[in-house]
């Protein structure tokens, strides 16, 4: 194994109230049912978590991903039917769970690198209502969820690190090396909140983010919030929003490369102009993600603008996951947008407000996809508040707070 024991009964116990502070509105009650999703090579953890669970008195129900060869398969071999297939009961399933921890353990990165992404985006657009049942379920406090990832050989070789340098990394994020987490993860997680409540507290009408590959500029929004870790993943450090997407425009630019849906790109380039994807290039797996921004509509507009800040994460080196490097720390932190859906948490008023037609009239983008793109260079980022005047919010990898 390449976390200790100690580590993992550590990992557990953070996975656990992570899941715990992602609920809104109210705590679980015993005999919750929380579906736990695990990639097989993540195992020794799910074990420990399933343990922990039943000691909380909480209804653990156990799935497994299948090997990456099965999605291979489904998505070379299915017809358009079966691309679009959903097992009976399935919506009753996500109607019925009270939270969920998933643990992802890749084997193969690339695996997906020869599939049309077209026939994956179908999947994900057929898929698309189960996701909402729990999006529902989240804004009225009876779902919550966690993800966190388990170190693989397959994560480390495409990071290039060894095996256990790829642990350490984790172990670090994660401060699964201290004595408590928990109470570590909490002063953290109260530390960045203070700054997103200040963040909230500017009347910022559109923020503009300079370095030397981009000029952008996203539009807040009305009734607009930051929001700071909260449980959802683990690590996590970014204060993000959901802006409307109708006022992004200039150029925006992903240095950190990124594995998606089975396949490599680095150095995406996004031109937009009206809120919208009016270029996309990328030295190495440009094709893809044209097809990935052509999935639905929303595909191309912004759902999510995020700051990392270098003094929380002790992430430092490239990671292969996304979850970790959109959490980068480094010398000079990270921003990234995400393409495609919106997060309605980000709207200031209560969640019952958030009907489909209500979303759409404040800029909250929807769509299937929902994908984090990353900057890591030194960049400037100036809030223009809606008196006119300009203030420097983040800058050297630190927020100005």
């Amino acid at each position: 194994m390449l976390l200790t024991k100690t580590q993992l009964e550590k990992y557990a116990r953070v996975m656990i109230w992570a899941l715990k502070t992602a609920r809104r509105n109210g705590k679980f009650k015993p005999y919750d049912v929380v579906l736990l999703r695990t990639d097989v090579g993540a195992t020794p953890l799910a074990e420990e978590i399933y343990k922990q669970l039943l000691d909380a008195r909480l209804q653990p129900v156990l799935r497994f991903n299948a090997p990456e060869n099965f999605s291979k398969n489904f998505y070379l071999t299915a017809d358009k039917k079966q691309l679009a297939f959903i097992a009976p009961g399935e919506k009753e399933f996500q109607n019925g769970i009270n939270g969920l921890i998933a643990l992802r353990a890749p084997a193969d990165l690339t695996h997906l690198k020869n599939v049309d992404p077209a026939r994956i985006a179908q999947t994900a657009v057929a898929h698309k209502p189960l996701r909402e049942i729990l999006d529902v379920r989240e804004q009225q406090g009876q779902f919550s969820w966690t993800l966190c990832n388990y170190p693989t050989e397959e994560l480390a070789k495409r990071a290039g690190l060894s095996a256990k340098e790829y642990a350490n990394q984790v172990a670090r994020a994660c401060f699964l090396n201290e004595k408590d987490p928990v109470k570590k993860w909490a002063e953290v997680t109260k530390q960045i909140t203070e700054i997103g409540l200040w963040l909230s507290s500017l009347p910022i009408e559109t923020l503009h983010i300079e370095s030397a590959h981009m000029d952008f500029e996203v539009l807040v929004g009305e009734k607009r919030k930051f929001i700071a870790g909260g449980g959802c993943n683990v690590p996590s450090f970014e204060i993000f929003t959901s802006p409307d997407w109708r006022g992004t425009k200039g150029v925006y630019f992903a240095d950190l490369s990124s594995y998606r849906s089975g396949n490599y790109v680095k150095g995406v380039r996004l031109e937009f102009k009206k809120g919208r994807v009016v270029k996309a290039d990328a030295e190495k797996g440009g094709e893809f993600v044209r097809k990935m921004l052509a999935m639905d509509r929303g595909a191309s507009q912004i759902g999510e603008f995020s700051l990392t800040d270098r003094r929380f994460s002790k992430i430092t080196k490239f990671m292969a996951d996304i979850l970790y490097d959109e959490n980068f720390g480094g010398k000079y932190g990270n921003c990234h947008v995400a393409v495609g859906a919106s997060y309605a948490d980000t709207y200031t008023g209560p969640q019952s407000d958030m009907t489909k037609e209500f979303k759409k009239k404040l800029g909250f983008n929807d769509s299937s996809l929902h994908w984090d793109l990353i900057n890591t260079e030194d960049k400037r980022v100036t809030a223009r508040l809606k008196n006119g005047t300009t203030v420097t919010v983040y800058e050297k990898g630190e927020f100005s707070y």
